[in-house]
Formats: C-alpha cells, sequence, structure tokens
C-alpha cells in the first residue's frame, strides 16, 4: 500500500495516527461494554476507520458532515468527548439527545455533526441545502455526505446528485463501499461496474479510491474540497473498503465468505499505516505501544466518568416542551385594508415576508419565471433574484431535504409542493427528518411546505385529494389550513416566522372564489387558535378550509335553524378550548371536512369531544366526510363525492335529536 505524505508534516503524519487508532480502541472498549449489558447496540466501523479519520482531518472543523451509524471516526475526529459520547450510547438524560436516541442517529451543531435517520439516503439531500447556505453565504466551504453502498439505491441518492450537479452546489459525496448492505451483496445491489461510474450521469466528477488507505482517503478528499470550492460544484467518491464485523453485533456474519475476511485483515488500515510509520522511520514499536496505551488509558478514564450516570426519570413536561421551538410574537395588524381574493392574500404574504426575512429562500417546481402552476409566484424573479426564487428539479424529497440542510445553515425556506398529492415522493423527510429533528437533538427545521389542496375543480384522483390528516398524526410537525384571505396571509407569514415545519394548506377552490378585506401592511396571526364564525344555539358546526363555506352558505339559506361555526384554522395545534366553547354552546356538534370520512382528521376531534365533553352533549357527535374513494373527475361524480353533498342530511339528523 503507498501513502502519498506530500507536504505533510512528521507532526500530522503521527497526529493522524493517534486519530486512526483511537476509534478503533474505543469500538474495541465499547464491544466489551456490549457484552457486558452496559450498552444496548452498536454498529461496527471496524475496518473503515481510514474513511471517516480522513474524510473528517481534510475537512474545517466548521463545515457540516452527514455521517451514518459506523462512522465513529467522524465523531472523535471533531473531538465530541467519549464520556458524553458514552452518555448517548446508554440512552442518558445528560447524552447529546437526551435519551431521545440510540447510537449515532443524533447531532451537534457545535461539532458541526447532522444526526442520521435510519433511511440513510436523506443525508445526501441535507447536505445539498447546507451546500447551498455556504453558497449563498459566499463562503468558501463544503458539506460532506455519507452513503454506503446499498443506500446508492435510494431514490433520494439519485435526486440529491442531481440537484446538486444542476445546481452547482460545493458538496462531497462519499460512498463507503463495504461489499455488504446488512447481508446482501454487492452483486445484488447494483448491476454498473463500480459505483463511482454514475458521477458523469449527473456531469460531475467521480473517483474511486482505495478506502483503508488513510493518506489517500485524506488527499482525495482535500483535493476534492479544493475542487467543489473554486468550482462550485460537486464531487462523488467511491471508497473500496471492508466492514470486519456484522451490520450490527446482533446480526453476525454469517453469510460473508471466510475468505473475504482472511484478504481484507491483510489491508486492516491501521496495521498497514503502522507499518508504513516504522518502515519510513516515523515511529517505532515501541512508540506505537505507547500511543495505543496512552489513548487505552485516556478512553478507560473517559468510561469511568460516562458510567456512573443514574437511569434517565421520565418527565412528560420537558418532553413535550422539547416537541417545539420557541415561535416569535405576532405582530398585530395595523394601516389600511383593501380587497382582495384569497391567492392574492397568499401572494401579498409570501412577498412580504421576504422582505421581512432575506434569509428566506422560496423552492418548487416552475415557480421563477413561470411564476408557479397558480401564479403566486409571478414576479418574484423580478423582486427578489433567482437565488432566493429556486425553480427546483422534479424531486420532491430531494428538495424538502435541502430545505432542512438550509435551515441547519441558517435559512428559511418555503417549498411550494405543485399539489399537495404530490407531497407522497417527499413523504420520509417530512416526517421522519423535519418533524423529529428538533426532539431529536435541539436542531430547528426552519421549513414551511405549501400544500395546494382540494376538490370541486374536476382534477380527478391525483390533484384533488385533502391530505391533513396524514400529516396531524406527526408530532413535530404543524399544520394551518385557512379559509378566508385575512387568516391565509396572516397565518402565512407566522408560519414563515416560526422556526418549526409547518405544513401550509391552501384550498385551490378558493384561490379565485372568496375576497375579503385583509390588512395591507405585514402582520401575523397565531398558530394554534381557532375562529368563532358565528355563534348558534341549535347546534355548532367544527371545521376548517372549504367546509366553512359550505357551512356558512347552508346557515345564510336556513335562517330558521341556530347554527354555530368554528374555523378551526390550525389543525396542529389544536385549539381545544374553542372546541370546548362551542360544545357547550349548543349541546350537538357536526364535525364537518372535506377529506374522506374514515381516518378523516374529523374522527380525531369527535373522539376527544366524547372523552372531554361528554357532560355537555345532547347528542351523539356526528361526522360529515367526503365518500371513502378516491376523488373522481367527473363532475356530477365529483360532487357526490364532496361532503358538502350530505352537509343537509347531517345537520336535519342532528336537528331531530
Amino acid at each position: 500500500m503507498h501513502f502519498d505524505r506530500s507536504d505533510l508534516s512528521n507532526a500530522q503524519l503521527i497526529s493522524f495516527y493517534k486519530a486512526l487508532v483511537y476509534p478503533r480502541l474505543v469500538e474495541e472498549k465499547m464491544l466489551l461494554l456490549l457484552r457486558q449489558g452496559k450498552i444496548s447496540k452498536w454498529f461496527s466501523g471496524i475496518g473503515q476507520e481510514a474513511i471517516a479519520v480522513g474524510a473528517t482531518l481534510a475537512l474545517d472543523t466548521d463545515e457540516w458532515i452527514m455521517p451514518l451509524h459506523r462512522n465513529l471516526g467522524v465523531f472523535t475526529t471533531r473531538q465530541m468527548p467519549l464520556d458524553k459520547l458514552l452518555l448517548q450510547w446508554q440512552g442518558s438524560e445528560n447524552g447529546y439527545s437526551k435519551g431521545r436516541e440510540r447510537s449515532f442517529h443524533f447531532g451537534s451543531n457545535l461539532h458541526h455533526i447532522c444526526g442520521m435517520i435510519s433511511h440513510l439516503g436523506p443525508q445526501l439531500s441535507i447536505a445539498d441545502g447546507i451546500a447551498l447556505a455556504y453558497q449563498l453565504k459566499k463562503e468558501k466551504k463544503v458539506a460532506l455526505a455519507f452513503t454506503g453502498e446499498g443506500g446508492t439505491s435510494e431514490g433520494e441518492f439519485h435526486e440529491a446528485l442531481n440537484v446538486a450537479a444542476v445546481w452547482g452546489l460545493p458538496v462531497i459525496f462519499l460512498i463507503e463501499n463495504n461489499g455488504y448492505g446488512l447481508s446482501t451483496p454487492v452483486s445484488e445491489q447494483y448491476h454498473c461496474a463500480s459505483l463511482v461510474d454514475k458521477a458523469i450521469g449527473y456531469g460531475m466528477e467521480g473517483v474511486q479510491i482505495d478506502g483503508n488507505n488513510l493518506l489517500e482517503v485524506y488527499q482525495t478528499m482535500r483535493t476534492a474540497r479544493a475542487y467543489a470550492i473554486q468550482e462550485q460544484k460537486p464531487v462523488l467518491i467511491e471508497a473500496m473498503t471492508f466492514r470486519m464485523r456484522g451490520h450490527e453485533e446482533a446480526s453476525g456474519v454469517k453469510y460473508v465468505p471466510p475468505a473475504l475476511f482472511e484478504e481484507w485483515s491483510k489491508k486492516d488500515p491501521i496495521l498497514q499505516y503502522e507499518a508504513w510509520l516504522q518502515e519510513t522511520h516515523l515511529l517505532a514499536a515501541a512508540d506505537i505501544a505507547r500511543i495505543r496505551d496512552e489513548l487505552k488509558h485516556e478512553i478507560e478514564a473517559n468510561v469511568a466518568r460516562g458510567l456512573v450516570e443514574k437511569p434517565v426519570i421520565a418527565n412528560t413536561s420537558n418532553e413535550l416542551g422539547d416537541l417545539y421551538a420557541s415561535a416569535p410574537a405576532v405582530v398585530a395588524a395595523e394601516g389600511v385594508s383593501s380587497e382582495k381574493r384569497f391567492i392574492n392574500a397568499i401572494s401579498e404574504g409570501l412577498k412580504q415576508a421576504m422582505e421581512m426575512h432575506p434569509e428566506l429562500i422560496l423552492m418548487g417546481q416552475d415557480i421563477a419565471e413561470y411564476g408557479g402552476a397558480f401564479k403566486i409566484t409571478e414576479g418574484f424573479v423580478e423582486l427578489f433574484g433567482k437565488e432566493r426564487v429556486r425553480n427546483t428539479p422534479l424531486c420532491e424529497s430531494a428538495i424538502l431535504g435541502a430545505a432542512l440542510g438550509l435551515a441547519i445553515g441558517g435559512f428559511k425556506s418555503v417549498v411550494e409542493m405543485q399539489f399537495a398529492d404530490f407531497v407522497t415522493c417527499g413523504f420520509n423527510q417530512i416526517v421522519n427528518n423535519l418533524a423529529k429533528i428538533h426532539y431529536r437533538w435541539g436542531q430547528t427545521a426552519d421549513v414551511v411546505i405549501r400544500m395546494p389542496a382540494g376538490g370541486g375543480v374536476g382534477a380527478g384522483p391525483f390533484h384533488s385529494q385533502s391530505n391533513e390528516a396524514w400529516f396531524t398524526h406527526i408530532p413535530g410537525l404543524k399544520v394551518v389550513y385557512p379559509a378566508f384571505p385575512e387568516d391565509a396571509k396572516g397565518l402565512l407569514t407566522a408560519a414563515i416566522a416560526d422556526p418549526n415545519p409547518v405544513m401550509y394548506f391552501e384550498h385551490k377552490a378558493l384561490y379565485r372564489s372568496i375576497s375579503s378585506y385583509v390588512p395591507e401592511n405585514y402582520y401575523s396571526i397565531e398558530i394554534g387558535k381557532a375562529s368563532l364564525i358565528q355563534s348558534g344555539d341549535d347546534i355548532s358546526i367544527i371545521t376548517y378550509g372549504s367546509g366553512v363555506h359550505w357551512a356558512m352558505e347552508y346557515a345564510t339559506q336556513h335562517p330558521e335553524i341556530s347554527i354555530g361555526i368554528l374555523d378551526l384554522r390550525t389543525l396542529l395545534p389544536l385549539d381545544y378550548t374553542a372546541i370546548r366553547a362551542i360544545v357547550a354552546a349548543t349541546g350537538k356538534v357536526l364535525v364537518l371536512h372535506e377529506d374522506t370520512l374514515t381516518g378523516g382528521f374529523g374522527a380525531e376531534i369527535s373522539a376527544w369531544i366524547a372523552e372531554h365533553c361528554f357532560h355537555l352533549l345532547d347528542a351523539p357527535v356526528m361526522r360529515c366526510g367526503s365518500l371513502d374513494t378516491p376523488v373522481p373527475f367527473a363532475g356530477a361524480l365529483e360532487k357526490n363525492f364532496l361532503a358538502k353533498s350530505r352537509l343537509g342530511a347531517y345537520i336535519q339528523q342532528l336537528m331531530a335529536w
């Protein structure tokens, strides 16, 4: 094995050795503690240390790294205290995730490490967003994302590399090709000769290296970093290596031919580097033994501190309190108002938010010169430029991941789903990354996802869904669904000011059919507060979105019935105080929504009322939702599908109690 020292000093080469051997010695200790039952799980990187260590050494300490669960060398090279890492691995509340994550599913802003999720591929897209943040701030930095050869089979790999290439982002994608994805060999994972061959398909530079050669990893990474910064282009690196233990300790290695272990043990990155250090007379065998002994004593001291922690004591208030980051106070509406359509109110709110927050970036398909599918961002490019109003490739997941990366880099973003239906392609990034990251390790996800939703416009089953209930089940998200232009503007500006991820639903049928007076200046409306549209004595209708207008129309047409109408406006968090008040007002409640009935959000509301307001009821809580079918295209079929067609029958049934 040839080691290229280039301009590295003797002191650097020796410090590199210490950085390389340290995670191996830590792992050996952790495997012992695992057998003793003092930690619960371990993903071993033995045999792969040169990649994590060499890559981390090649970056500046304030450049973000997106590691995976076999990259202990990233954490140790970034000087994360071993005693605190040990607390993390034990599930201690004094670890990096307060006991909420195991192994390496955590991050640290101090050390510029972004914690992974088990889905692997999303790390690549986050790196895109962080690299974009560097680019926008004109900083000469790169983002580094690790993946395994198995991760290259995920759609996110393609999406992330394509976005990085199209946008010209300074990001390095590092594949650790260790031969197996759990037990699946590379022969069953991909069919190209080498994974690095994929680089040319994305129009980026790619190189394959010996992942067990510390200096080859380091020198290649330094060259790639300089290139990515200078040219503002991504690089793909495939590091060939081998995993000397199981995917995790419980999985074993019976599926690996013994000959492979014999072959790769001769290529052990530490033994090879030690041999070279001795051949070049940089270290003698006695020096190596002394360094190892010193590091072992350091490890033992850290373990002694890290193993004295008491068991976690659950505190419900703390758990719920860490779900969201603190949101700023609302800005009161002042000045004159003018009549605006729903769509114009959204556009004006978005424009004023762009002026209020220079760090705000808009992303979405066709939103730049074209102005978006509904023309909400028309003219924005001329006002704010293409850096801030960004057309995206057709890849929802990568753009949502990039939005999280932008948040890590200190930016806000609004991502437009061309239609709410298309959000399924980015579901993982929303529910597993954006929603959970603050609870997991305190990182904010300052992202708003605009969701043009709903039927009644003859758009068929793939452009008409009301899918808000999918997201009300996910802790960490906020879900907003305005029904009026004034609320649409004020809730959008509030969502953008809020550092938490917000799903912002806007009903397409309301865009150009509903108008009202809207304050012209910037203002915001508190997320989580319902609006009482009108009081009533006979029955109460709890609804949101299009349902508000259906209820108002019915109430106008039937003045003989005194109907109270509550517009929820926000579905998560939910205004239970307002719900209780309108239940108490009439004792008869109808929950109305456009979504299909089974599993719709109305079920949650009615269940809460039955549990907490039973003594206030004079009749069963009833639900009126759309048919349990996809949204049909033909006008007569869609009209029959929508809950509005059955609203009168439900009201009459409720009145009869």
